[in-house]
């Protein structure tokens, strides 16, 4: 049984904004340290960059602000499906005095990673730093629920409280549980709640029973594909997956169940059934970019290189959004290879694009200068300190590759200005220390 392209349209649409996101989420990064602590005035620099005649020890930086940086950090990685680099960050956060927040990204990271363990001991850790009891019942309910603990799961959210965390927690129960009307009759509750994020959610649930209305001879399986997919869009995959098997053994022939199984295998790190799923869909459409650029994706997180690029190359060829995503990971993936030629390329493209970010501009920097070409690597660099005048990490990149081109005074300056744009940029803190000490 075959759907519209229905089933798959959100999730094309958020990649397709992936994009915009990234870009906005790094300048959340760089506005948000720059409240914090403001203009630094850093001992030996003057406000234009220019140097003094003497040099002091640069001042010390404030743990919070590392912390702040090292969650807006995690929640780019954690956009892009790359939980475990994500919760690395999120642990840092934890340990630079993050508080609350950074333990909630812990613990979100954590369960999408299936570290019961280490959920567990975020939860205890929350509880001991006075997190409210209506953050922790959704954390535990959610954890019992992927465990497969239902009775358990029924039994907290029935005992607790009134909220939007209960009710929420209540709707993935019914709704794992295919009771469809008590699930709508709790998402309603959510969606008239205070609590924007579960509000967001149960819309996004809500519009999968919306859509589903308008099938009157939908079938139950068309339903659980379609909550499935909510579910995915929402972070729920682990509860999305049983519900996916239960479709596509019984509608083998299903092409976007097929789809959307693979896609939560591969965010829940299950890289090798995630393979054997989308090739069950390109077997059924080889000429879809979508499944294309998912299987590039798995056999990169299998570490097959070549395999990756190929299918990637397809799903650019045949018109894959945002194709800027795809040359990113080609060009990651040729670096992994050893094809620096390729990255090269494909970098070379990307800054050329109209919304290019800084991140593009140092990955063409990075594969210049492991072929030898660092002069093209300043000139890039230049290029984009110039466009991104409020970027300390253009102006990093500035520093570095002054560096590597033995423009020491115009090095020290970029970097002097990276840190008055951000005092916690520790790269580059480290590289004017060190030639402070030269």
């Amino acid at each position: 049984m075959k759907v519209p392209l229905r089933i798959v349209v959100p999730i094309l649409l958020a990649l397709a904004c992936t994009g915009a996101i990234v870009v906005f989420l790094w300048w959340q990064i760089m506005q948000s340290t720059n409240i914090l602590v403001g203009p630094l005035a850093i001992p030996g620099v003057t406000t234009s960059g220019t140097e003094t005649e003497e040099r002091l020890p640069l001042p010390p930086i404030d743990p919070r602000d590392e912390a702040l940086v090292a969650l807006r950090q995690g929640d780019l990685l954690a956009l892009r499906g790359q939980w475990k680099e994500a919760q690395e960050l999120y642990e840092k956060a934890v340990k630079e005095d993050g508080g609350l927040p950074a333990f909630r990204k812990l613990a979100q990271a954590q369960l999408q990673r299936r570290d019961t363990i280490g959920v567990r001991a975020t939860i205890r850790k929350m509880r001991d730093a006075g997190a409210r009891a209506e953050d922790l019942l959704l954390l535990e309910s959610v954890l019992e629920l992927r465990s497969g603990e239902l009775l358990k799961a029924q039994e907290l959210l029935t005992n607790a409280q009134e909220s939007p965390q209960k009710h929420y927690g209540l709707a993935l129960l019914a709704t794992i549980q295919g009771d469809h009307t008590i699930a709508q009759q709790e998402l309603a509750q959510v969606m008239n709640g205070w609590e924007p994020v579960l509000r967001s959610y149960a819309h996004t649930l809500q519009a999968a029973y919306d859509e589903f209305a308008l099938f009157p001879e939908g079938s139950n399986l068309h339903l659980i594909t379609l909550l499935s997919r909510a579910l995915a869009q929402v972070q729920e995959c682990e509860l999305a997956l049983p519900l996916l098997v239960q479709v596509t053994s019984t509608e083998p022939n299903y092409r976007d169940a097929w789809i959307v199984q693979g896609y939560c295998e591969l965010v829940t790190e299950r890289a090798q059934e995630s393979l054997e799923s989308l090739e069950q869909a390109y077997n059924l459409d080889p000429q879809k970019p979508e499944i294309q650029y998912f299987l590039g994706r798995a056999y990169a997180a299998l570490a097959q290189h070549r395999n990756a690029i190929t299918f990637l190359e397809y799903a650019l060829v045949n018109g894959f959004e945002p194709g800027s995503e795809v040359r990113m990971l080609i060009a990651q993936e040729a670096l992994e290879e050893g094809d620096t030629l390729l990255a090269l390329e494909q970098y070379e493209a990307l800054t050329r694009e109209e919304r290019a970010t800084v991140e593009t501009f140092e990955g063409f920097i990075t594969a210049s200068t492991i072929i030898g070409n660092t002069e093209e690597a300043y000139v890039k660099a230049k290029e984009a300190s110039q466009r991104w005048p409020e970027d300390a990490r253009a102006f990093l990149l500035l520093g570095k590759t002054s560096i590597q081109t033995d423009r020491n005074t115009e090095a020290r300056t970029a970097l002097e200005k990276a840190l008055i744009l951000n005092p916690a940029l520790m790269e580059a803190r480290e590289l004017l220390q060190g030639m402070q000490e030269i």
